[in-house]
């Protein structure tokens, strides 16, 4: 039987854990060949053990996103090997500091902007070439209610999935008039590293674990989904548009 996504190459950014490991393992058994970028070697290989497994393929690229020539230089060679991209999953991000904002040094800021904004901003600029080759490119990004909660405490994390928000938004609004479909998703309260550092005391027995909200992930992320610039929230099940405020 044909997987849905056979044929198709996908890209996601940090593979090695969490929602990345499970997104990339989910579009793997759908059929599509992962091309899985993360800091750690080591989680990656566990990746890559785990799609062959399920009868599948995977190109493990070990990079640190703040590296905007390695982005490129990944673009670089995901044109001269595929000539395409089919599908981009914006997943790697990380928390920062939990502090007053008062309290937050500049280098901590910009580290988490680093991340959260300007790597996806050079994936954007590096991949949308290759996706626009697709005949169904898609891209998602993985965002977060802090965004427009503005969490107390969390000022950097919140700031730049916010701003992540937009960048994508706009991107959405760029290539409305092309095959290219780009969308946000946000997961919630999810059984992960960044969640068990945040909230110390919470029982991750009552979170929903990646491979769950993998699954949603996954279909946003097919040729036959065809909204763009919006915005789905896993903990309602429902997606979203984007609107002014009242």
């Amino acid at each position: 039987m044909t997987k849905p996504l056979a044929d198709r190459i996908a890209l996601v950014t940090g593979a090695s854990r969490g929602i990345g490991y499970a997104t990339a393992l989910a579009l793997a058994k759908a059929g599509a060949h992962i091309v899985a970028t993360a800091r750690t070697q080591g989680g990656l290989e566990e990746l890559d053990d785990e799609i062959r497994k399920l009868g599948g393929s995977a190109t493990l690229v070990p990079l640190n996103l703040t590296d905007s020539d390695g982005i490129a230089r990944l673009g670089a060679g995901l044109h001269e090997r595929y000539g395409k991209l089919d599908i981009l999953v914006g997943n790697a991000g990380v928390l920062g500091p939990s502090s007053p904002i008062g309290h937050i040094e500049l280098k901590a800021f910009t580290d988490v902007m680093a991340v959260n904004v300007s790597a996806n901003f050079q994936l954007i600029r590096c991949m949308e070439p290759l996706l626009k080759q697709s005949d169904a490119g898609r891209a998602v990004f993985i965002t977060s209610g802090a965004a427009n909660k503005a969490t107390a405490y969390v000022s950097p994390y919140a700031a730049s999935k916010a701003a992540l928000e937009t960048l994508a938004r706009a991107w959405a609004q760029e290539t409305a008039n092309t095959k290219l479909r780009v969308n946000l998703f946000n997961p919630g309260p999810v059984r992960t590293r960044m969640r068990a550092t945040l909230m110390p005391g919470e029982d991750p027995a009552t979170l929903d674990t990646p491979e769950q909200v993998a699954e949603r992930i996954v279909p946003m992320c097919a040729p036959d989904w065809t909204e763009t610039g919006k915005f789905y929230d896993y903990k309602t099940r429902t997606l979203m548009s984007f609107r002014s405020p009242a």
